[in-house]
C-alpha cells in the first residue's frame, strides 16, 4: 500500500480520502419507530413523529414502525406519509399491553428483513419497553428513545388503582427501563431532561429536542373574506370576542377550568373547543350553564386549525401537567396571545409579558384576568405576538427540528 500511495499526488490522496470519509453521507440508512400510537390516533407525539419523517428525504433515511393496532379499523400495514406502518394485535385496546411482546417479536423480523441501523421509541411506554425488548433480540440497533410525555409520572398509578406502593412494584420499573437502556435520549423540554436525569439519565447522554410548528403553514394570513366566513361558521357576531384552545380533551389540560372561566368574563366573551376526548361529555354538561357561549368543534384536521386560530382573539390552554405543548406554539405562529400555566416545559418558550402570559394552574379567575389583559391592554399585545411569532420562527421550525433530530437517529 506504501508503494502504491507513493504512485499518487498527496493532493489527489486527500481528495480520495475525504471522499471516503463522506461514504456514509450517501448510504441510506433504515430506522424503525416504536410508538404506542400512531395516526388515525393523534396526539403531539403522533404529530412530531409524521412532521420530522416527512421533512427527511426518503434517500436519506427510510422509516418503518411498530404500533399497537387498537381498532379492527386501522390495516395491520399501510403507508403513511415516509412511513411503512405497522400494526400488532388484535384491533382491540387491549393492544396497547400486548404491545411490547407482539411488538418486540415484530421488530425481530422487519430486522432480519432489513437490518436496521438504529430503533426510535416514542416515549417510555409500551413501545418504548418493546424497542427495549427487540434490541435485546437483535443486538446491533442503537436505541434512540425521545420523551414526549405531557403526564406527570404519578399519572401511570392509574394502571394499579391508585396505589403508591403497586406503582413502585409493577409499573415504575417497566417505565423508566427505556430510559435506563437507551444509548440516546432526546426530550421536547428541559422539564422532561430533569425528569430523564432524576430517573439515572446520564446528562450527556440526553439532548434537548423540542416539537416545532409549520411555520409557512401557520404563520400566513387569511384573507378577510376567509375570516368573515370562518366567524360566521362559528357562529360569532361582529363585537364579540373569541377565545380558541385547541386540546386533547382529558384532565391534564384542565379545560373544566377554562369553560369556569367564562363567569368572571363579558358576555361577548365565546369559547371554541377544538378536540375530542374521554372528558368531553362532562365538559359539554358544564358549558351548558353558559348558553351557547361555548362551541365544540370536535375533531379538527391539523392542516385545518390556522383559520380558526387566526380568527381567534387569544388561546388558552390551563395545563396542570405538560410535556411541551405543540399547541402553544402553533398559536404563537399564527399570531396569537397565548395564556398558559408555569408547569413542565411551558416556561422553555413562554415567558410572562414578553411571550405570553401566565395564569395560576387551577383558578378559573386568575385564567380570566389574563385574557382580560389580553384582549384590553393594546400595547402589551401587540409586543407579545411579535415576539412570540420571532421566537418560534427562529428556533421551533419544523424544517430546523427535522435536522437536529435527524442527527440524533441518523448519526448525521
Amino acid at each position: 500500500w506504501s508503494k502504491l500511495a507513493m504512485t499518487f499526488p498527496k493532493s489527489k490522496i486527500t481528495a480520495l480520502i475525504g471522499i471516503v470519509s463522506m461514504l456514509p453521507c450517501f448510504y441510506m440508512k433504515r430506522i424503525l419507530i416504536f410508538s404506542t400510537n400512531y395516526f388515525p390516533r393523534v396526539g403531539g407525539a403522533e404529530v412530531a413523529v409524521m412532521e420530522i419523517t416527512d421533512r427527511i428525504a426518503p434517500a436519506d433515511i427510510s422509516f418503518d414502525m411498530v404500533t399497537a393496532r387498537i381498532s379492527r379499523d386501522c390495516p395491520r400495514s399501510e403507508r403513511i406519509g415516509n412511513v411503512m406502518v405497522y400494526r400488532v394485535g388484535f384491533g382491540t385496546r387491549f393492544d396497547t399491553f400486548l404491545l411490547p411482546v407482539l411488538g418486540a417479536i415484530k421488530a425481530r423480523g422487519l430486522h432480519r428483513k432489513h437490518q436496521y441501523d438504529a430503533f426510535w421509541a416514542i416515549m417510555a411506554s409500551q413501545g418504548g419497553i418493546a424497542a427495549v425488548i427487540a434490541k435485546a433480540l437483535c443486538g446491533k440497533p442503537k436505541l434512540v428513545l425521545t420523551l414526549q410525555e405531557g403526564d406527570e409520572e404519578e399519572h401511570l398509578m392509574r394502571y394499579v388503582g391508585g396505589s403508591g406502593i403497586l406503582y413502585r412494584i409493577f409499573i415504575r420499573p417497566w417505565h423508566i427501563l427505556p430510559m435506563r437502556k437507551a444509548d440516546i435520549v432526546t426530550a421536547i423540554s428541559n422539564y422532561l431532561i430533569e425528569r430523564a436525569v432524576k430517573n439515572g439519565v446520564p446528562p450527556r447522554k440526553i439532548t434537548l429536542v423540542p416539537n416545532g410548528v409549520d411555520v409557512g403553514q401557520f404563520a400566513v394570513k387569511i384573507s378577510k373574506d376567509k375570516v368573515q366566513e370562518t366567524r360566521n361558521a362559528l357562529g360569532v357576531d361582529e363585537g364579540e370576542k373569541i377565545i380558541i384552545t385547541t386540546s386533547r380533551l382529558v384532565k391534564k389540560n384542565a379545560i373544566g377550568d377554562l369553560i369556569d372561566a367564562l363567569k368572571y368574563l363579558p358576555e361577548n366573551v365565546k369559547l371554541i373547543i377544538a378536540g375530542v376526548g374521554p372528558e368531553e361529555e362532562t365538559l359539554k354538561a358544564k358549558a351548558h350553564k353558559f348558553r351557547g357561549r361555548v362551541k365544540f368543534l370536535g375533531t379538527v384536521r391539523h392542516k385545518e386549525l390556522p383559520p380558526y386560530l387566526q380568527v381567534a382573539d387569544v388561546f388558552v390552554r390551563p395545563s396542570i401537567s405538560e410535556g411541551m405543548g405543540n399547541s402553544f406554539i402553533e398559536a404563537m405562529a399564527a399570531g396569537v396571545p397565548v395564556v398558559g400555566t408555569p408547569v413542565g416545559g411551558i416556561p422553555d418558550f413562554l415567558i410572562h409579558e414578553e411571550t405570553g402570559l401566565f395564569c395560576a394552574a387551577r383558578d378559573p379567575r386568575s385564567i380570566a384576568e389574563q385574557v382580560v389583559r389580553a384582549l384590553e391592554d393594546e400595547p402589551l399585545r401587540k409586543k407579545i405576538v411579535a415576539n412570540a411569532q420571532k421566537m418560534v420562527a427562529e428556533h421551533y421550525d419544523w424544517n430546523t427540528i427535522a435536522q437536529q433530530m435527524k442527527k440524533q437517529i441518523a448519526g448525521y
